[in-house]
């Protein structure tokens, strides 16, 4: 498995990670059995990043992760946390509380459900509008010092906001969302995380199963959140399986499947995004990219 280094001053991981988030929340029912065999699979196939939330599951996804990890090295091995999110009961959203005492109550929490003595990246899942994110940020930098995290990243936030994090204290990367067909970041934040030497960590690269190849109308099933989103409703869906369309017609002039050719083009412009032109047609470059997996 290839490695990378996330920006200037962050760790070294593999350059695909494992998004854990499934396994307890959003997509449906899981497997636990499964789910810690995923977990595991992954491991042995190098894959040294894993990424969770504090309110997966509201804690089962850390603890989930916590048993699949017992007895097993961390050396090499990242984990990432987002934290922030507040749920209720019947698992609805409340808001987000990113004060400085909350931070360091929640990464509490997250230590005793994972089972470790320390996150290797720890990042707000998105900002707190009521609080300065220079206070988050000193918060977390207290935590780099206590030795409960070693890095500290953002989540789906603007150039403004990534800026000023970065000024409080060196930010290791930024996650966001970032597929064939959702590339809004190209527009400034890829270049300002260029520009400050932040890495950028993509999740939906498959668009959440949309430009897998296997996605078809209906496929969600209850307490599937994509039910939700946007570009799975009606109005949308044919335009965006049509794209799906277009890019399974690409996979198979290669022989190779529809979700090969999304990784690899994620991957291609990882090293290359900084000097892409997104005005330009992404045919060629896709056939390329695929052909080097």
């Amino acid at each position: 498995m290839d490695a990378r280094k996330l920006g200037s001053t962050g760790p070294t991981v593999s350059l695909i990670g494992l998004g854990c988030m499934g396994m307890s929340d959003f997509y449906g029912p899981s497997d636990r059995s499964e789910s810690i065999a995923t977990i595991h699979a992954a491991l042995e196939a190098g894959i040294t990043l894993l990424d969770t939330g504090d309110f997966y599951g509201m804690g089962h996804n850390e603890m989930l992760i916590g048993e699949a990890l017992k007895g097993r090295s961390r050396d090499n091995l990242m984990i990432s946390v987002k934290f922030g999110a507040l749920r209720d009961r019947n698992y609805g959203f409340l808001g987000y509380d990113c004060r400085p005492n909350a931070v360091k109550n929640f990464v509490a929490y997250s230590l005793q459900r994972l089972g470790v003595d320390h996150i290797d990246i720890y990042r707000p899942a998105r900002l707190d509008p009521n609080v300065p994110i220079e206070d988050t940020v000193g918060a977390m930098a207290d935590m780099i010092k206590a030795g409960w995290i070693r890095h500290i990243g953002l989540s789906e936030v603007g150039s403004d906001t990534i800026r000023r994090a970065h000024k409080a204290h060196p930010i290791a990367d930024l996650q966001i969302e970032y597929s064939l067909i959702s590339r809004g970041i190209e527009t400034d934040i890829l270049k300002t995380c260029r520009e400050l030497g932040i890495g950028v960590t993509a999740y939906g690269v498959l668009a959440r199963g949309l430009i897998s190849g296997h996605w078809s109308k209906n496929e969600a099933g209850e307490k599937d959140f994509r039910l939700m989103s946007p570009r799975f409703q009606a109005g949308n869906i044919d335009t965006n399986l049509a794209l799906a369309d277009r890019l399974r017609g690409i996979a198979a002039e290669i022989g190779a499947s529809p979700a090969q050719v999304a990784i690899a083009w994620s991957r291609r412009r990882a090293r290359t995004s900084c000097r892409w032109s997104a005005r330009g047609g992404a045919s060629g470059s896709l056939k390329r990219s695929a052909r080097s997996m």
